[in-house]
């Protein structure tokens, strides 16, 4: 299992890429009051049919050739619900997945977000032709990076220019300081 939400949500994210997405949401909600973290991974890929859905949380069930077990989905799962917190996927052939987990802050087992910044930073950096869509919320104060919006702005200028690397970097951690305190959950 891994130690932080953050290496979670780079798991399913690759899983996201492998499935053809080019378009992948990434939503973490923390609410103090709740003490509630919810984490929402969405993407536009070829999805998964029933039978794929059901099976894909346990961990000796895998699409990959490599390999006969794929244990992202189901860690995730049991990560969120060690601390009674929850799990949820859908998806749809052709619609893509949607993936849900809910962890409860107040519980031993739960393990912190991480550098959620770098996360989204190195995912963005090696992803150059995919989009994202981050949405950081904690108590209703909220920052969207899009990279969609930043293709609008710089045009075909590569994300990986010194300039507009330093950029997304500086964006990422001025905007969740501002949102958090500089709080660590």
């Amino acid at each position: 299992m891994f130690s932080e939400i953050s290496l979670h949500i780079l798991d399913i994210v690759e899983n996201s890429i492998k499935a053809g997405a080019d378009f992948i949401e990434i939503n973490i909600q923390v609410h103090t009051d709740t003490k509630r973290i919810r984490v929402e991974i969405k993407d536009n890929g070829c999805g998964m049919s029933e039978e794929q859905v059901k099976a894909c949380e346990n961990p000796f069930f895998t699409s990959r050739t490599t390999r006969k077990v794929g244990l992202g989905i189901p860690f995730l799962k049991q990560s969120a619900e060690c601390t009674g917190g929850s799990f949820s996927i859908r998806s749809a052939v052709g619609q893509g997945t949607d993936i849900t987990a809910e962890y409860c802050m107040d519980h031993i087992d739960c393990i912190p977000i991480g550098d959620i910044n770098a996360t989204v930073y190195s995912l963005v950096m090696m992803n150059q032709g995919l989009d994202f869509c981050y949405q950081y919320q904690v108590d209703g104060r909220q920052f969207v990076f899009d990279t969609k919006e930043i293709r609008e702005t710089i045009g075909d200028i590569p994300f990986d220019t010194p300039e507009i690397s330093s950029f997304i970097k500086d964006f990422l951690n001025e905007n969740k300081k501002e949102v958090d305190d500089g709080s660590i959950f």
